[in-house]
């Protein structure tokens, strides 16, 4: 079970090289295609975390090209400063914390100081704050009707190594800057979303003899035992009803995906190959998956019928394909470019059709893993690792804007979104 769990590990959820931060590729948008906005604090207390907070968002948004510089101002006041009226917009938040966070934000035309937007926001205590900011951001953008950027207020789900042998599961906004433990004691693997509006998810707890899949409710705390296996065991996409999974299982030794009902509690083999077939994600509308496999004797990209038995493949661009996943017609996958026995390896990104031939890089240069669409396919999140450290990335697919948080924790073994 161990060789198996490190086969799949290294294979699919590649998280053992050291990896690099350098530069993403970064095809700018047309400057004129976004809004000019610059933000003024008017909370009692200065509180740059905010104001660096409400900047990630409007940067990844794709939308605006944020003033760097910190205001401070009075929140009440609707007088805009001389040198902020060549911008669009200006908007003047104010954020009060006691037992609950309280944000107010005020949204002006720069021009003539006429505000055209105002709202407040509250959440009870502190350390969901981001999220505030997040929906704030969020409403302003579908006030003025750009596309949809609601990706921003969902959790991230991941798992972090704490000590050998031993991890947890946690949450966070996108920006890590909210982090909540939620399962802990042993070592629990590979969380995956159950649902779209993201109250529970599936993961693989290796406490017990065997692997064994639970789902647990974030809000009330219930957790459900799915199933056990030998070997192996990892759910690693749900259908969009909620109501089948993809697992990968090696009851047998060699690790296939398979389809598990989740009412009649029937799995169905999906893959048969003698050999890997891991990280299995539903395409064409649920008709399909496309999957990771070794069958050119390295790793790549894969897609088969859930009925059929022939497998084609996918990807023609590299010769270690180790991670994916799909959204529509569009796939993102990592491949190494780079064979050193000892020392960084080079990973990046590229982002592919399933209906057309077209392949292009997403990263340049460095180590990126753990490629996974927002919910809308518009942004991707990866990770980066320098030494011991993880970074969080998110590439927004449209205006190739680019944000990498630092994530100051141990090293994270797996992510959802």
């Amino acid at each position: 079970m161990q060789k198996l769990l490190f086969i799949f590990i290294s294979l699919v959820l590649y998280t053992t090289t050291v990896f690099a931060v350098d530069a993403t590729l970064k095809i700018e948008k047309d400057v004129e295609q976004r809004a000019h906005i610059a933000l003024i604090d008017g909370s009692m207390m200065e509180n740059r975390k905010v104001f660096e907070v409400f900047s990630s968002d409007f940067k990844i948004s794709g939308h605006f090209l944020t003033d760097k510089k910190y205001y401070r101002g009075d929140i009440k006041s609707n007088f805009i400063l001389p040198v902020l009226k060549s911008q669009e917009y200006v908007l003047k938040f104010s954020l009060t914390q006691t037992d609950k966070s309280k944000l107010l934000i005020r949204l002006f035309h720069a021009s003539d100081s006429t505000q055209i937007f105002k709202k407040s926001y509250a959440l009870s205590g502190i350390r969901k704050m981001p999220f505030l900011i997040h929906k704030a951001v969020s409403d302003i953008n579908n006030f003025l009707k750009y596309p949809d950027i609601s990706w921003i207020n969902r959790y991230v789900v991941y798992t972090t190594y704490t000590t050998p042998g031993k991890s947890e599961i946690r949450l966070a906004d996108y920006t890590f800057t909210y982090q909540k433990t939620i399962v802990k004691g042993g070592l629990n693997l590979f969380p995956k979303w159950a649902d779209s509006r993201q109250r529970s998810f599936y993961y693989t707890s290796y406490k017990e003899a065997l692997p064994t899949l639970y789902k647990l409710n974030i809000y009330s705390g219930v957790k459900t035992r799915i199933l056990s296996s030998e070997g192996m065991l990892v759910c690693s996409d749900v259908n969009k009803e909620g109501s089948k999974l993809l697992l990968t299982m090696a009851p047998q030794g060699e690790p296939n995906i398979y389809e598990f009902d989740i009412g009649t509690k029937i799995k169905k083999k999906v893959t048969t190959f003698k050999g890997i077939d891991v990280n299995g994600r539903y395409s064409n509308k649920e008709q399909d998956i496309i999957f990771v496999s070794n069958r050119l004797g390295y790793a790549n990209i894969f897609k088969k019928s859930l009925n059929s038995t022939g497998a084609s493949q996918v990807v023609y661009h590299g010769h270690n394909n180790n991670a994916c996943d799909v959204k529509g017609d569009k796939i993102i996958y990592a491949s190494r470019e780079s064979n050193h026995a000892f020392g960084n390896n080079t990973f990046n990104l590229y982002l592919a059709s399933l209906t057309q031939s077209d392949t292009r890089p997403v990263t340049t240069t460095g180590s990126n893993q753990f490629p996974r669409f927002s919910t809308d396919g518009s942004v991707v999140l990866f990770l980066k690792q320098r030494g011991h450290s993880t970074s969080v990335g998110y590439i927004n697919l449209i205006s190739f804007q680019t944000l990498l948080f630092p994530y100051n924790g141990k090293r994270i073994q797996s992510i959802d979104w």
